[in-house]
């Protein structure tokens, strides 16, 4: 008797959303470098010219790709400006550590989609409606991304993902120091890297609420409002 044949699954149908969807995975999988049209036409199942009907070219893909990063990353309403942006801050460190490869495109796109416009326009409208003048929230914002961005760039280089990765890395190194040559290396690693419950992840909080409460001590030095907000909404 013949083998009876299974059915062939229905395909989707290609589109824009579905390049960028398998353009993040692929990225997530094996970096930015990866993300190729042939690539991504073998990714999806489809001749590579067949993606010319939905995307232009590459920079289009990566244009959704850091969109679909923007997306992801939800601001907290509220009138607490501290808070919204403490969670923002989070959120953003969060799908960068997921996303490796999206910190270097987050701010170097020239055709911003509407999830990137939308966040921006959500976390200095935070700002402006709590009061801060034009140019303080200009400084907030860009304070605030370089912290975040530049503490990324750090977790992401270290040679460790977990706290037990930490521990064994330290312990490494630690044997191999000589105390009296680095002994402020030395106490930092026996005695705070080593300690019960050490995370560097901490580290991330407790430098994201210094910057916060300095630009707090700034906006409470200013004039309430030395121009007038856009009205929110």
């Amino acid at each position: 008797m013949a083998a009876t044949k299974k059915p062939r699954t229905a395909r989707p149908p290609l589109s824009e959303h579905r390049v960028v969807v398998a353009a993040v995975k692929l990225a997530d999988r094996h970096g930015i470098d990866a993300v190729t049209m042939r690539s991504l036409a073998r990714e999806l199942g489809v001749e590579a010219m067949s993606l010319y009907h939905h995307v232009p070219n590459r920079d289009a893909i990566l244009d959704g790709m850091v969109d679909a990063v923007f997306a992801e990353i939800a601001l907290s309403s509220g009138s607490d400006w501290k808070e919204a942006l403490r969670d923002r801050a989070t959120r953003v460190r969060s799908a960068l550590s997921h996303h490796k490869w999206a910190i270097g495109l987050m701010d170097s796109r020239r055709n911003p989609g509407p999830h990137t416009l939308g966040h921006h326009n959500a976390v200095l409208g935070t700002l402006r409606g709590a009061g801060f003048t034009l140019a303080l929230a200009a400084h907030a914002y860009a304070l605030l991304d370089s912290y975040v961005y530049g503490f990324v760039l750090q977790e992401l280089s270290l040679p460790f993902d977990s706290t037990e990765g930490a521990r064994e890395v330290a312990q490494e190194i630690l044997a191999a120091l000589p105390v009296d040559a680095y002994p402020h290396l030395v106490e930092l690693t026996t005695n705070h890297v080593l300690a019960e419950g050490y995370s560097f992840a901490s580290e991330f909080h407790f430098g994201l609420t210094l910057v916060l409460d300095g630009l707090e001590l700034q906006f409470r030095a200013r004039p309430r409002q030395a121009d007038t907000p856009m009205p929110s909404g």
